[in-house]
C-alpha cells in the first residue's frame, strides 16, 4: 500500500526514483475504496489444490478481495467432485455480462498440444477477448501466458525437446516499474512446462515489455504496455511440494522425467525440498493486486474505459 504524503514534499520525487509508491493527499483524498473483485479462470486438473494455492496468494494483501471461480466447460473432471464444481464453479454466461477488476487465468497440462487442437481453444480465446474490454488487468500463468501471446499478439512458442521443471534463478531486466517494487536483483520461480518464448522476440514487440528473465528459464515476467496483461510464464503459486508431486507423478507414469533442477536439496531427489520462491511468489501477486488493479480500476466497474499506464501518470 502506497505511504500518503503531504503535496509537493521534496522527498516524494527521490522516494519515486528508489521505486517507492507514495501518494498525495490529494490523490488520496479522492481515492474511493471497495472490494476488489477477481476471477479465476481454473484449468487445472487438481482445482481444490490450485485455487488453494492462489487464494493464499491473494489472503496475503491487505486487500479485501471477492473471488468468483470459473470453469471452462461443465464436463466431469478427473481430480475434482462434480459436487464441488457445481457449488463453488461458475459457467462464462453467469460471468459475461459483468466486470471484473482482475482475471487470473492458470495454467494447464497441455503444453505439447497444439493450441487449436486444444478442445476448449475457441472458449479460452473468447474469454481472452472478453477480458480485453471487461477487466482491468489479467494475469496469465504459464500455459495460459504462452496461449494468450499467441492468441493477441501471434507470438509462437517453442516446444522443448524435455520439460523444464525447476527452481530458477532470475533477474530484474529494469527496476522501475511497481509490479517489481520490493524485488531484489536476483530471485528465484518455479517453471514448470514444456514450452517457451523467445525472449528477443518478446523484447523487439512494440506492445510488451520483459521485465525479468532468467538465463536457463527464459522470459519470466512479461507485461503489455497497456497494463492489461500480465504474463507470468512459471508457477509463483506452487507450493513446496508441487514440483515433487508432479516428479514422482511422471517417473510412475514411466515418462523418465528429469530431475527439477535447482530444487532438491543437493539435487537429490531423496533430500527433501527447499522452496526459495515463495516470498516473491507473493510479492508478484501482491504488487499485481495493488498497482495494477487497485491503483487503476474504475470505481464503478461499468466504466472500464481511460485505464492509464503507469509510465503515462
Amino acid at each position: 500500500m502506497p505511504v500518503k504524503i503531504p503535496d509537493n514534499l521534496p522527498a516524494a520525487e527521490i522516494l519515486e526514483s528508489e521505486n517507492i509508491f507514495v501518494m498525495s493527499e490529494t490523490r488520496a483524498a479522492n481515492q474511493d475504496i471497495r472490494p476488489m473483485k477477481v476471477l479465476i479462470l481454473n484449468l487445472m486438473p487438481n482445482k481444490i489444490e490450485t485455487e488453494t494455492q492462489l487464494l493464499r496468494l491473494l489472503g496475503n494483501t491487505p486487500l479485501q478481495v471477492d473471488v468468483d471461480l470459473l470453469r471452462i466447460h461443465d464436463k466431469a473432471s478427473k481430480h475434482t467432485s462434480i459436487d464441488h464444481m457445481n457449488n463453488f464453479y461458475r459457467d462464462f454466461e453467469d460471468v459475461r455480462h459483468k466486470n471484473y477488476d482482475g482475471l487470473i487465468i492458470t495454467g494447464a497440462p497441455l503444453g505439447q498440444v497444439e493450441f487449436e487442437d486444444v478442445i476448449y481453444w475457441e472458449h479460452i480465446c473468447e474469454i481472452i477477448d472478453w477480458s480485453q474490454a471487461h477487466v482491468t488487468s489479467v494475469l496469465f500463468l504459464c500455459w495460459a501466458a504462452h496461449a494468450a501471446l499467441y492468441h493477441l499478439y501471434g507470438l509462437q512458442r517453442q516446444v522443448l525437446d524435455k520439460k523444464r521443471s525447476g527452481v530458477f534463478c532470475h533477474q530484474r531486466t529494469s527496476i522501475h516499474f511497481p509490479l517489481l517494487r520490493g524485488f531484489d536483483e536476483e530471485f528465484f520461480a518455479p517453471h514448470s512446462r514444456f514450452a517457451e518464448m523467445n525472449v528477443e522476440q518478446l523484447k523487439q514487440h512494440p506492445e510488451l515489455q520483459v521485465l525479468t528473465e532468467s538465463d536457463e528459464a527464459g522470459a519470466y515476467m512479461v507485461l503489455s504496455r497497456s497494463n492489461r496483461n500480465l504474463f507470468v510464464m512459471g508457477h509463483p503459486e506452487y507450493q513446496k511440494s508441487t514440483l515433487n508431486e508432479e516428479y514422482q507423478r511422471d517417473l510412475n507414469a514411466g515418462l523418465n522425467p528429469d530431475i527439477p533442477q535447482n530444487y532438491y536439496r543437493g539435487d537429490d531427489p531423496n533430500q527433501e525440498p527447499v522452496a526459495r520462491w515463495h516470498g516473491h511468489g507473493s510479492l508478484l501477486v501482491s504488487n499485481w493486486l495493488n498497482y495494477y488493479v487497485y491503483q487503476l480500476t474504475p470505481y464503478n466497474l461499468e466504466d472500464m474505459s481511460g485505464i492509464t499506464p503507469w509510465e503515462s501518470r
